[in-house]
Parts: structure tokens; sequence; C-alpha cells
């Protein structure tokens, strides 16, 4: 009898989750089943937050995600490029790479027609070890810091933090890493003073509980030389105050950087319906993800829904947010800006190209050989200067 009880009750509860599920899927009817998204490498605030957010679609529709991660931003872009991946929870190669600079600026790269679902604002910043004389943004001289090949995100930045004392990389030692991940294995063993992180990612959390500690590295906002500096090489960056991260005490707030990051980014091209039932998951799944770390919260509509950011909105992501009364105006006034500016960064790429080629046959003529992967990067930087696009 005990048994035929206990057989009745899994009978009903496997019906009782397999209504669930059906609820849950019907309310996303067209979210895809399997996705694959990219984000930085593991142990990041990146790939903890693309991990809580892929946890919550499977609680709450069934989907499942597989998350490839990557420690430089061509690795994170290319699945998406390649259309292997559906989305990226990505840095500011999404502003690079739209704007076809740095590693994008290659023949094979380009400017990419990239579009934001949803971008929530987080804080980052150059930690060194407890009682560090480059505590201080304006003492960088001499320090070593991390750089992570084909990772422009991390690279740049880090080259406008140094312009914050009117810096650059010969007046600090660069070390160059394979990926982002491994810079803490060279911290611990003080192979550099410290790298680019957020407060909020695991390794921050072990750098903080290592013997050496942590100390932020300080940029005064008052400094207003120092920080037009700074946005001169990232304009993405913005002056934060935080207490709330690691190697921080509540109640005394330290002077870091503030962007937008991880982005939610996909392709122009992807299809609006599908794009709206991805916004519309995030909102709806939000509860089981908005108490994973202290970021996750800032996936909220009402603050990730809002440009500025590193590129437009998707037009899928927009019409849910006119529906859920959070996009504005202002936003759309802000979008139709940056889509002009996809616009005309693309046109510019094509008329440089074309002018390049060109160039070369003449060059050819005149027995002159041209090496492309060293001439197209100069004259493309030329280009964008001459055009008004730098």
């Amino acid at each position: 009898m005990m048994k035929l009880r206990k057989q009745i009750l899994q009978l009903a509860g496997g019906a009782a989750t397999a209504a669930m599920l059906a609820a849950g899927v019907a309310q996303a009817a067209d979210l895809p089943k399997t996705m694959i998204w990219t984000s930085y490498d593991f142990g990041s605030a990146g790939f903890a937050q693309a991990s809580a957010v892929a946890n919550a679609f499977q609680k709450k529709f069934g989907t499942r995600i597989r998350i490839v991660p990557s420690g430089t931003g061509i690795g994170r872009l290319l699945p998406v490029t390649q259309r292997k991946a559906h989305y990226g929870f990505l840095a500011t190669e999404t502003y690079f790479a739209a704007e076809g600079t740095y590693d994008f600026a290659v023949t094979s790269w380009g400017p990419q027609d990239l579009r934001i679902i949803l971008a929530p604002p987080v804080a980052t910043g150059l930690t060194v070890p407890k009682g560090s004389k480059f505590a201080d943004g304006a003492n960088l001289k001499g320090v070593k810091l991390g750089y992570v090949k084909g990772n422009p995100s991390v690279n740049v930045k880090t080259d406008a933090l140094l312009a914050y004392a009117g810096l650059t990389r010969a007046d600090i030692t660069p070390v160059w890493f394979g990926g982002y991940g491994v810079m803490k294995g060279a911290r611990l063993t003080g192979k550099i003073d410290g790298f680019l992180m957020s407060p909020y990612s695991g390794i921050t959390r072990e750098l903080e509980a290592s013997p050496d500690g942590i100390d932020w590295v300080q940029f005064d906002p008052a400094n207003k030389d120092g920080w037009k500096r700074i946005q001169q090489i990232a304009p993405m960056y913005s002056p934060v105050k935080s207490d709330d991260g690691a190697g921080m005490v509540k109640g005394k707030p330290v002077n870091i950087i503030e962007f937008r990051y991880p982005m939610m980014v996909t392709y122009a091209d992807r299809s609006t319906e599908e794009v709206y039932q991805v916004a519309k998951a995030m909102h709806e799944s939000f509860e089981f993800y908005k108490d994973v770390n202290a970021t996750t919260k800032n996936w909220i509509l009402s603050v990730a829904g809002h440009p500025p950011a590193d590129v437009a909105w998707h037009p899928g992501a927009i019409k849910f947010l006119k529906e859920k009364g959070v996009w504005n105006a202002a936003d759309e006034a802000w979008n139709t800006k940056r889509l002009a500016r996809h616009a005309k960064v693309i046109e510019e790429w094509d008329n440089a190209t074309d002018a390049f080629n060109k160039w070369r046959v003449a060059e050819k003529k005149k027995k002159n050989k041209i090496k492309v992967s060293e001439a197209w990067p100069k004259y493309w930087a030329d280009h964008r200067k001459k055009v008004g696009l730098d």
C-alpha cells in the first residue's frame, strides 16, 4: 500500500512539474529551445552573470543554454559573427568592433553591425597589492600592468586610465597574456602589480583573500583634466563611487570607473521577434537571477534598458521596452543618432577600402610592394580622421 501511494505521489509530482514547464514555455513560445552564448572566461563577472541568466532561463522556460567563455574580445565575438552563437555577453569590444578599430581594423573584420538587447552599468578599475604606492591614479609611473592579446576592451581602457596621469605604455611595464583569467596567477606571484577587473568577480575576491590583499587605484572625479584625458581614449567611461565590492569598506567609497558590462549583444539582422522574446524572457526570469551577486540587480529594465552604451539597441529589444513603458523620447533620440553613426562608419569603411585598393594598384604599377596587414590599419586610421570619425 505504501509503495502504491509513493508511486501515485511520484506521478502527481511529475505531472505538476510537466505542467509548470509547459506553462513556462507557453509564456515564451518563440524563445529558442537551445541557445549558445559567449562571455568572458571562467571566474570573471561576465561569466558569472551569463551563467546566472542561463540558469534562470532553464528554470523559468526550460531553455538550455551553453556558454562559450573566452579571454579575448575576438574570441567572444567570433562565434557570434559566424552565427555559431546567438548572443554575446560582451564588454567594450562591442564598441571597437562596431567602429572597426584596434584589433577589428584588419580587413578580415571591419565595422560590425551589432545591437544591444540590455546593457547594465557596472563598476570596474585597477587593483594593486594593499598598501602599494600605485594606489593613487596620479602615481602609476613604473607600474607593471597586465594586458591581453586580442582584447582591446581591456587594453585600451587600461591605456585610458594611464592617461589620467598623462602617462602611456612607455611610462610603465606592460606584461602581455593570452587570456584574461591567467592574469590572476601573475598578480599572485608578483609578475604584475595589477590589471583591470570588476569589484564583484570571483577573481577579485580571490585576490582580496590572498596574503597581499588589494587596494583600488583611485581616480578622483574632481580631477577634470585627468578625466578628460581618460574619456578621450575611452568615451564609455565615467566616474563612480563604490563601497560594496571586494577590497572595499561599506561607507568609505573608492573613486573608480563605471561603464556597461556585460552587454547582451547580437547582430542587427537577428529577427525582431526572437530578440523581443529574449528581452521579454530576461525580464520575466529576473527574479531568478537578480540576487546572484552584487551586480545582477542592474539587469532590471529601468536600469539596463536605457542608453547610453557602446552601440545602438536592437529593434526587438526596443519593442519590448516600449511595451513596458521604459523606452522614452530621449532614448529614441540617442539611438537614432547612434544608428546614423553605425551607417556612417560602415559607409566610410567601404569608401576607404575602394580607395586603398586603387592606391595598391597604382603602387604595384610603380613596382612598389604593399603589405596589406601593415598598410591598411594606418590607411583606415588616416581616413577616419579625414572624414571626421575621430
